[in-house]
């Protein structure tokens, strides 16, 4: 039962880290683009970002981590057999993984309250899609668990990533587009 419990623990905080990661990386996108207002505007949207990404860093998406990871520690305590198999060693390396994009995400956060960060908004775009992919990972590897079914996964995923990244490069288009009418 304490199993059961664990993994639901495990499910709610997987959702609330993913909605931090998801949602970080754009609050880094606009943060970016506030760069482009007058030398006031940005002062104080600069100000306003700082409190939000620090709030949902802080209070949201960090300790969502720490109770993902308590909640899989706990799981694997009860269920140790689970650790042999490869679909769960894939599945912690994907995991591993978006703990770096984390770790990651959180260095950005500080670059940008120092104004030392030197992404453009379109990489920014482009790096608010690695959490995706991470996520679809590793929903696939859980869900399917075996290695052939595992592989139409993956196709999946590479059929994702180029979907995202085409739509990253309309949108950019569109916007220049947009930009251009205007002017």
């Amino acid at each position: 039962m304490i199993y059961l419990y664990a993994k639901s623990i495990h499910i709610i905080f997987v959702v609330c880290w993913m909605a931090g990661l998801f949602y970080m990386p754009r609050l880094f996108i606009y943060h970016t683009e506030a760069k482009a207002k007058s030398p006031e505007v940005y002062h104080a949207l600069h100000q306003q970002f700082q409190i939000m990404e620090r709030r949902l860093w802080w209070v949201i998406t960090t300790p969502a981590m720490y109770f993902v990871f308590a909640s899989a520690l706990v799981m694997l305590w009860v269920n140790p057999a689970l650790l042999s198999l490869g679909w769960m060693q894939l599945k912690l390396a994907f995991v591993a993984g978006l703990a770096i994009y984390h770790f990651i995400c959180q260095r950005m956060m500080f670059a940008l309250a120092n104004e030392k960060l030197t992404w453009t908004s379109a990489q920014l775009r482009l790096w608010n899609e690695v959490s995706t992919i991470f996520l679809f990972a590793i929903v696939f590897i859980v869900v399917l668990k075996s290695a052939f079914q595992w592989m139409y996964g993956v196709g999946g995923l590479v059929g994702l990533a180029i979907l995202l990244m085409i739509g990253i490069k309309t949108y950019k288009r569109y916007l220049a587009r947009k930009a251009q009418d205007q002017n």
